[in-house]
C-alpha cells in the first residue's frame, strides 16, 4: 500500500507546484507595466483635445480633419504590427529576444484594436457610413504625402550629388568621351534629277572589216524566179546555167 502512495503524492506535489508558479507568474506579468511599443498618440490626444474645447467650438472640418489624420498614424501602425510580429514570433522562438517585447507587442496590438473601434464610431458621428471609408481614404493620403515628401526632396539630393561629384568632372569627363577628330555630320543637299538621255537610232550593222554588208540576195541577176534565195550566212550554191556557161567558155 506504501508503494502506491509515495507516486501518487509524488505526482500530485509536482502538478501542484507548476499550476502555483503558473498562476503566480500570470498574476505578476499582468501587474508588470510594459514598455510601449510605439511612442504617444499625439493626434489622438490632439483630437479630444479639439472635442472637449467648448468656447470657443471648433469647426466640424477642422475636427473632421483631426479624426482623419488620427486615422493616417493607427493605418502607419497597423502596416509596422503586420510586418513585425512575423519577423518577432520567429526571433522568440529561436531565444533571441525576451518575452517583454513580445509581450509589448501583444499589447500594442490590443490598444490598436479599440483604437479603430474608436475612430470608426467617430466617422460615424459626423456622417453615417463614413468608419467604413476613412481608414482607405487614410491610407490614400498617407500614399500621397509619402510621395510628395519625395518629389520635394529631389533638388536637395540633386545639389548633395553635385557637391559629391561636382559639375565640372562630370563636364570635363563627356568631353574625354568624345573624340577630337571626329568630324562633323554629312549634309546631303538634295540634287535635280539627271534629264534623260536623248534616244539614239540604231546604226546600221556593219562587217568586222569596216565596209558596207552587201547587196540583198534578191536583187542577184543569177537567181530565177522560182528559187528561193539564200540566207546570207550560209554560202551560195552554184546554179545550172552558171556552170554551163564555164563549159563553153573552156
Amino acid at each position: 500500500m506504501a508503494s502506491v502512495l509515495v507516486p501518487v503524492l509524488y505526482v500530485a506535489i509536482v502538478f501542484g507546484s507548476l499550476l502555483a508558479f503558473s498562476s503566480w507568474y500570470r498574476r505578476r506579468n499582468a501587474t508588470k507595466i510594459y514598455e510601449p511599443y510605439f511612442p504617444p498618440h499625439r493626434e489622438r490626444d490632439l483630437y479630444v483635445t479639439l472635442l472637449q474645447k467648448a468656447d470657443p467650438a471648433p469647426p466640424e472640418s477642422l475636427l473632421k480633419a483631426a479624426l482623419v489624420r488620427r486615422a493616417m498614424t493607427d493605418v502607419s501602425r497597423i502596416l509596422r504590427i503586420r510586418e513585425d510580429k512575423p519577423a518577432l514570433q520567429i526571433l522568440l522562438q529561436k531565444g533571441s529576444i525576451g518575452d517583454d517585447l513580445w509581450n509589448s507587442l501583444l499589447a500594442a496590438e490590443k490598444e490598436l484594436e479599440a483604437e479603430i473601434l474608436e475612430v470608426a464610431a467617430e466617422a460615424n458621428s459626423f456622417v453615417e457610413g463614413w468608419g467604413q471609408l476613412i481608414f482607405q481614404t487614410a491610407t490614400e493620403m498617407m500614399h500621397n504625402e509619402r510621395m510628395r515628401g519625395i518629389y520635394e526632396q529631389i533638388p536637395q539630393m540633386r545639389a548633395t550629388r553635385e557637391r559629391k561629384y561636382g559639375r565640372i568632372a562630370t563636364s570635363k569627363a563627356i568631353e574625354s568621351a568624345t573624340p577630337a577628330s571626329a568630324s562633323p555630320p554629312l549634309v546631303f543637299t538634295p540634287q535635280k534629277p539627271a534629264s534623260p538621255a536623248p534616244s539614239q537610232t540604231p546604226a546600221s550593222p556593219k562587217s568586222t572589216n569596216g565596209l558596207a554588208p552587201p547587196p540583198s540576195v534578191g536583187a542577184d541577176s543569177g537567181l530565177s524566179d522560182g528559187e528561193s534565195p539564200a540566207s546570207p550566212a550560209s554560202p551560195r550554191t552554184p546554179s545550172k546555167s552558171s556552170a554551163k556557161k564555164a563549159k563553153k567558155r573552156k
